[in-house]
């Protein structure tokens, strides 16, 4: 029977507690969102939205082809010149999610013969990109720039580490200063994923890689999303102007992928633009962030520290904590469950975002429900 194998495969999900299901959400949902990566609340601000609609209706619905057929747009490069300069690197490349731009930076930036030295705690995209890459792999203890530098120092040839800025599990943030020197002794590239730094970390929100003073640097790549503190959908590459023209001439999820659609480009315009004005909002996520945590450790709850605007809170088995967070959503409080596989270290989380729109009052509301339906 063809495809047999996925029934099997079901049942053993099934046993272990691990189905996922799709919820779908209405336009306008009764409950408190602590679930999603809006970390600035900009999804829905009238600026941004505003953008959306304005570049559909000047370019229309879609991209209509690839970046280098007719997916480029001068909302693409103005977009493009503004993201670099906010966050301090010569040039940028958009794609159409942070996902493919990992890819990209990852498989362009390690030719058959380089060494790819990546943290253990790296989120799946960069996994895949690894997996993907010529070059030959090899996975280090999280967050530890002495691994980091060991293993390169094992290498004769290419080689360029990976990592995320802000850890997508927990949100603790990577050693960045020390990994970019390891990589220097060996002459080595750099490449870090800041979805979850940028918007929340450095000057303004421009950044974990601009806040380690790494911002610019010719040895050093950063990816970033577009659908996270920026409300819109995408992802980039920043970087040294050479590097960003070696993706547009190598990296496949550039080449062959239809271009980002207009709209979620203006989008993500409208909302850089708005952080440069109101850099406050940055600080605000960081706060609320620090805020939660300080309240659900008090109630006894074991939480992670947070070093952005993700607040995770452990859980004692995965099949509690989907009825955790089921009991939460119960109560109006929606809030994000990370189990295995998802995680690498087994341990069942629940998964806040310390939005930086929230009030005083939701804050109080979250724990409240938090700590009253613990298991």
């Amino acid at each position: 029977m063809a495809f047999g194998w996925i029934d099997e495969q079901a049942e053993a999900r099934r046993r272990a507690g691990l189905v996922r299901t799709l919820r779908p959400r209405p336009a306008d949902s009764p409950l408190l969102d602590l679930a999603s990566n809006d970390y600035l609340g900009l999804a829905r601000h009238p600026e941004v939205v505003a953008g959306a609609e304005a570049a559909a209706r000047a370019w229309g619905g879609g991209a209509t082809g690839s970046r280098l057929v007719t997916g480029t747009t001068e909302l693409h490069t103005e977009l493009e010149r503004e993201l670099a300069g906010f966050c301090g690197f010569e040039a940028a490349l958009v794609f159409s999610s942070g996902y493919a731009a990992n890819l990209a930076a990852v498989t362009a930036l390690a030719p058959h013969g380089s060494l790819i030295v990546s943290d253990a705690g790296n989120h799946a995209s960069l996994i895949d990109g690894c997996r993907l890459a010529r070059g030959t792999t090899q996975v280090v203890a999280h967050a530890d720039p002495e691994a980091v530098r060991k293993a390169l120092g094992t290498h004769d040839g290419p080689a360029v580490a990976v990592s995320d800025t802000v850890f997508s599990v927990d949100g603790d943030a990577a050693p960045l200063a020390g990994l970019a020197q390891a990589c220097r002794t060996y002459g080595a590239g750099l490449v870090v994923d800041d979805a979850h730094g940028l918007g929340v970390l450095g000057d303004g929100g421009r950044g974990a890689p601009h806040a380690a003073g790494l911002a610019g640097a010719d040895d050093v790549v950063v990816t970033v999303t577009l659908s996270k503190s920026l409300g819109s959908q995408g992802g980039a590459v920043l970087g040294p102007a050479r590097v960003i023209e070696h993706l547009v001439n190598a990296a496949r999820t550039f080449i062959f992928d239809t271009g980002l659609a207009p709209a979620a480009a203006g989008a993500a315009l409208a909302a850089l633009r708005l952080l440069g004005r109101e850099p406050e909002r940055a600080t605000r996520a960081r706060e609320v962030a620090t805020e939660l945590h300080a309240r659900l450790t008090a109630t006894g709850l074991e939480a992670v520290r947070p070093d952005a605007a993700v607040v995770s809170v452990r859980a004692p088995s995965p099949e509690e904590a989907v009825q955790w967070a089921a009991d939460c959503r119960a109560a109006g409080l929606l809030v994000g469950c990370f189990r295995p596989p998802s995680v690498p270290d087994g341990i069942s989380r629940l998964r806040l975002t310390a939005r930086g729109d929230l009030s005083e009052e939701q804050i109080e509301r979250a724990v409240h429900v938090i700590g009253g339906t613990r298991p």
